[in-house]
Order: C-alpha cells, then sequence, then structure tokens
C-alpha cells in the first residue's frame, strides 16, 4: 500500500527513534547526551554487556557497532515486535494519535506522477541555473555579487535566473517533450482563465529550488528584479510535490549538520544563505510565512532549542512572539525555543555584513528564552505603578503559559513567572525595604542591561554602527526634504558609505538633486528606501519630524555631516597611532591620541548640548539667530548724522 504524500514524514515528525527505542533498552547515561540526541545502550538484538547500539534522534536512524543492526523507526519496530511494515505503521500511528489512510487502489499512480513532477521540476532548476549565466541574467549576477554571494556559492545553493519571457520555459520543456500538464501541475506555469498558452509563473525572477530533506526539488522560490512588482518573493503553488506549511529551506544539508552546533530559523532565503555560507550551517527557513505547528515539530527533531532569529523591527517582534504562542501548547521537557533579535533595522544578512560572523554569533549566545519574550511583549514601554496593573500583568502571563499541556513544565513556568513578578514589585520598594542584594539598583550601584538593550543597535553592532545611523540620518533627511540636497552635493560626493543601501539612495540623491522622494526611489528602488527608513534612529531624528521646515532640516544635515567626517577623522586617527605603537611611543603619540579621543565624545557632546538657533542668510551662510537679533537691535538704535554738503 502507498500513502498519501507527506504522511510518513508527518508519523515520524511526531514521533522520537530514542523514545520508541526507549521502551526496549537501557540507555547508557555516561555516553548518551539525551539534549544532542545522541544515544547509546546495549544492543536488543544481540546479548552484550557494552552499549554498542547507537541511535542518532536528529536523523531518525539507529546503527549497532557490534550485529551491524541498522533502519529507522518502522525497521525498528517491525523487527523488534515481529510485525509487517504495515503494521508497525498502525502501530506509531496508534502511540502518536494519528488515523492511517484506508487502502487507496490509485495510490502506484499518484507515486508514480509525483515522481514524473520531481523529475520535471529538476529539468527547471537546471534550466533556470543556466539562464543566471547567460547575457539575460547579467543583471541578477550583478545583484547577487552585490550581495555577498561568490561563484562558489552560487553553485552551492544552485541559484538561477527565470528571464522577463512570457513563455522561456514552458517552451523549454514541452520541445524536451514534457506534456503541458505536467509542466503546469508543478507549479512551472500558469493555464490562462481564457483558454490561451500557458504561462511561465517566474518571470525577472532569481531562482532558489527548494528540495525536501532527501535532496528532491519540490518548488521554486522566486525574488523579482524589479522594485516594483506585486510581490518581492514569489513561491510555488501547493502541489502534489509541495506542501508549504511542511517544508523548510535548506532542510536536508541543515540536518546532516546539526549537532553541537544551535539550530537558526531565519526569516527568508537570503537569510538562509547568509548565515550558512558565515559559518552557521545549521539554519533553515520557513517558506515565506509564518512557522507552522508541523515545521515547529519538523525543526525539533533536529535540535531542542532552536534559535529563532528574526529582523530587528517591529514586524520581526511581532513575528517572533506569534512562534512563541504557537509553540505554548506543544512545549514538554527538552524542547522549548530561544529568540535572537536583530539589532534595530538590521537582519542577518545586515549584522554579518557590518559586523561579521562574530557580531552574529554574540547575538545567538545572548537569545532569550520563550518565557522572557512572552514577559517583554507584556512589560515593554508600560507603567505597573499600581496594583492593578501588576495584577494584569500576572494575570495574562499565567494565561499564555496556561497553554502550555506538560503539568510538570507549567509548574516551572509559573514558578517563574511567580519570581519575575516579585523582583518587579521590589523594584518598586524604597532601598531601605529591600535586602541588600547586588544588582537590586541601591544608589549608585550600576544596574544590569535590560535585554531589549541588548538587542539595540548601538549595543549589538560593531563599532561603525554610530556611522551607519548618521548615514541613514543623513540621507532620509535629505530625501524627506529634496529643495535642500543641493546645498549638500559637495559632501555626498565625497561621502564614503558603509552599506550597499546607503550607497544606492546616495547616488540616486546626486542623480536627480531635488525632484523628490519618488525620483529618488525609481533609481534606487523600493528595498533601499524600506531598509534606510525602517530604522527607529531615523524615525525620531530631529528632520523627519512633521513640523521640521527646510531650513531646520538643512542645520540638522549640517551638524550630522560635521560630527560625522570628525568621527572618522577621530577613528583614522586611533588606527594610525596604534600602528605607531608598535614602534617608540613618545609623548606626541600620548597627545595624538588624547585628542583622537577628545574629538569622538566632544562630537556627540556639541550635538546634544547645542540648542542654539540658527538661520541662513542669502548667501547660505549659518547665523545665530539671537546675535543677529542684538546686532539688529544695535544698529536701530545708532543715530547717524548726515555727513555735511551731501543731501
Amino acid at each position: 500500500m502507498s500513502f498519501p504524500s507527506g504522511f510518513l514524514d508527518d508519523l515520524t515528525s511526531r514521533i522520537s527513534l530514542s523514545q520508541v527505542v526507549g521502551r526496549k533498552v537501557t540507555w547508557d547515561a555516561r555516553r548518551s547526551k539525551q539534549s544532542k540526541g545522541d544515544m547509546w545502550a546495549p544492543c536488543p538484538f544481540h546479548q552484550e554487556k557494552t552499549a554498542s547500539f547507537h541511535v542518532d534522534d536528529r536523523k531518525g536512524v539507529y546503527y549497532c557497532f557490534g550485529c551491524h543492526a541498522k533502519g529507522n523507526v518502522f525497521r525498528f519496530v517491525q523487527d523488534t515486535e515481529n510485525v509487517s511494515f504495515m503494521e508497525a505503521v498502525e502501530i506509531l500511528a496508534r502511540e502518536a494519535g494519528m488515523q492511517v489512510p484506508k487502502p487507496d487502489p490509485e495510490a502506484q499512480q499518484k507515486a508514480d506522477r509525483r515522481t514524473q513532477l520531481a523529475e520535471v521540476m529538476e529539468q527547471a532548476v537546471q534550466h533556470y541555473r543556466l539562464k543566471l549565466r547567460a547575457g539575460a541574467g547579467t543583471a541578477a549576477r550583478d545583484y547577487l555579487s552585490g550581495r555577498g554571494l561568490s561563484e562558489s556559492a552560487l553553485t552551492r545553493w544552485e541559484i538561477g535566473f527565470a528571464p522577463n519571457e512570457r513563455q522561456n520555459l514552458f517552451t523549454f520543456l514541452t520541445g524536451k517533450g514534457v506534456g503541458a500538464d505536467l509542466v503546469i501541475d508543478a507549479g512551472l506555469a500558469v493555464s490562462p482563465d481564457d483558454g490561451g498558452k500557458p504561462y511561465d509563473r517566474f518571470r525577472d525572477r532569481i531562482i532558489f529550488p527548494i528540495r525536501d530533506p532527501r535532496g528532491v526539488a519540490v518548488a521554486l522560490a522566486g525574488r523579482a528584479m524589479d522594485p516594483n512588482a506585486y510581490a518581492k518573493y514569489l513561491n510555488s503553488p501547493e502541489t502534489e510535490l509541495f506542501d508549504k506549511g511542511r517544508c523548510l529551506y535548506n532542510h536536508g544539508p541543515a540536518r546532516k549538520a546539526s549537532g553541537e552546533a544551535p539550530l537558526i530559523v531565519a526569516e527568508g532565503y537570503m537569510d538562509v544563505i547568509a548565515l550558512s555560507e558565515a559559518g552557521f550551517e545549521t539554519t533553515v527557513a520557513p517558506m515565506g510565512t509564518a512557522v507552522t505547528e508541523q515545521q515547529l515539530r519538523l525543526i525539533w527533531q533536529m535540535h531542542d532549542e532552536p534559535v529563532i532569529a528574526l529582523d530587528g523591527d517591529e514586524a520581526g517582534f511581532r513575528a517572533a512572539v506569534r512562534v512563541a504562542e504557537l509553540s505554548l501548547p506543544l512545549l514538554e521537557a527538552g524542547k522549548s525555543l530561544r529568540f535572537c533579535m536583530m539589532p534595530e533595522g538590521m537582519d542577518p544578512d545586515d549584522l554579518i555584513r557590518s559586523g561579521g560572523t562574530a557580531a552574529m554569533r554574540s547575538q545567538v549566545e545572548e537569545s532569550l528564552p520563550l518565557l522572557q519574550l512572552l514577559w517583554r511583549r507584556e512589560t515593554e514601554g508600560r507603567s505597573f505603578d499600581s496594583p492593578e496593573r501588576r495584577a494584569t500583568l500576572d494575570s495574562n502571563m499565567r494565561a499564555a503559559v496556561g497553554r502550555i499541556r506538560d503539568p510538570s513544565l507549567r509548574r516551572h513556568y509559573n514558578d517563574e513567572i511567580f519570581h519575575l513578578m516579585r523582583s518587579l514589585s521590589d523594584a518598586r520598594r524604597p532601598a531601605r525595604r529591600r535586602g541588600r542584594v547586588p544588582g537590586a539598583g541601591w544608589p549608585g550601584e550600576a544596574a544590569g542591561p535590560m535585554a531589549a538593550t541588548k538587542t539595540s543597535a548601538l549595543a549589538s553592532a560593531d563599532t561603525r554602527a554610530h556611522e551607519h545611523l548618521k548615514e541613514a540620518v543623513i540621507l532620509a533627511s535629505l530625501v524627506t526634504h529634496p529643495g535642500i540636497v543641493p546645498r549638500f552635493v559637495a559632501e555626498l560626493e565625497q561621502l564614503d558609505t558603509t552599506r550597499p543601501e546607503h550607497e544606492a539612495v546616495r547616488k540616486a540623491l546626486l542623480a536627480v538633486e531635488d525632484s523628490g522622494r519618488e525620483a529618488v526611489e525609481e533609481n534606487c528602488g523600493s528595498q533601499a528606501l524600506e531598509k534606510l527608513f525602517r530604522s527607529r534612529h531615523v524615525q525620531i531624528a530631529p528632520a523627519m519630524q512633521p513640523d521640521a521646515g527646510e531650513e531646520f532640516a538643512a542645520l540638522a544635515v549640517t551638524k550630522e555631516f560635521e560630527n560625522l567626517v570628525a568621527k572618522r577623522g577621530a577613528h583614522k586617527d586611533i588606527q594610525e597611532a596604534m600602528q605607531d605603537i608598535k614602534g617608540d611611543a613618545d609623548e606626541s603619540l600620548t597627545y595624538r591620541l588624547s585628542e583622537a579621543a577628545q574629538t569622538l565624545t566632544g562630537s556627540d557632546r556639541e550635538a546634544a548640548e547645542d540648542e542654539t538657533e540658527y538661520e541662513f542668510g542669502p548667501n547660505g551662510a549659518r547665523m545665530n539667530r539671537k546675535e543677529r537679533g542684538d546686532l539688529d537691535a544695535l544698529i536701530e538704535g545708532l543715530d547717524y548724522e548726515k555727513p555735511r554738503g551731501r543731501t
């Protein structure tokens, strides 16, 4: 009997091999590492005293180094219970609470059909890979190169390109003898309602193949090259091969690489590629949608405590909360989640390119436990200065953890909530009423940083984070106030940007000058502007406020340029001085370092303390408004006497 597509995968995702084997053996506590799914025991198939029987729970396979027995969960049940494969499936299905599908006479035909569709999909993958290297793929290759992908990476990830032609793939496949119905059923072409000739689903898009854990190509994902396309990312529709709620991008390679390294769940395809290329090979992503229950079970098969790494913006935080809410009923001892929020305005690709692998590793190591994420959702930006508000907080937190089905785990969560609520109440008491606890907030004692502070752009990113933010504020201010762009052409031409989207906006501003935001977006693309404006530091900048006029914006941009130039000059001086330290240090070197340090601290202090109001004269020079007013008053008070003999 053949089962419907996905049934056996769903069954094995609900029950672990170690759980089944554990009923027949006694695990060796010294050799076994339960948290890593690495289990050892005496073999149940032959008599022995040593633990030579190994179970790899994440890969779902076992092997005995004594008698060489091997297999998966179905084979184990067959051999230990002396039953057929079908009976083993029924036993495991009952244990997992699933219904075994009834016999389907057409199941074999359906299986053959899926094999044909997979072959068509593989041909499409190879066709698009060739197109990326052809003339039509020049712009796509330039884009991928700009994102830091080498030729070897393009080959490893099998990235392709769909030309902007209506029937490029359809004509190719049908010309190879593939039936039009197979091309359509594989999701590669669309049949129009008017009965016309089918057309390609993917056009003018970078193509990412999606493979199942066995390595079979089941779908495609396409990223639009046109910034004005109706959808930035387009996935294959659900087909006999592809169920997006049960698939993970990079599932197979991540499962093979799983071990001591944490499993990272990223948001999109480019994030997975960037993380994997940076050394985080155990990285997966959902199919461009929210994580589903089935995907969460697949993720837990690979790692007991995966790290959810999402973009550092409001949308990323909401997505993290949705995953946390989904996971609550499924939690059990040894199965949980951690959450790694990127610095504000960044995604994993941005962080790796700006701070390197070390910055990303630091973020992963400081990821939040699930309960801390829920606590942050309920407390961030809120005051709990009354018993009623604290009672509401307590009620909301306990209602959330009340969805945990495991009684023991739920009790531990409630205990932790009790301690969090107590610490919240203790923080409100006068110091004399509290016990002397280090870090409890006594006068003069520094409190530890909040989790939200650790993930801020300034605290988490590299030393050039200040430069990123200043660049963003300058460029966003000029885009918002295009009338002042001509005043800063020289500064823009000399501006050395630190990020690709900043460079794109800079060039667009120089190209269109004071033509407005639409013209800038047409030149640099909507994605660059979207990344530029999504940072909270940009949104709260003075020049970005609704009542900010052009003159005020020009003043703000002037100050930001001055501050940025001062900081970069100081950093350069420090780097040169550090090189000179290797030689003979003298008083001049000490003086250079102290001057550079004063510049770094003084530029920010000057920006923060300068509350002077300015205005611009006819020649564009900046003038102190109060001083000019005093001068005008003095001139008006003078009594000029006309020279004699003149009228």
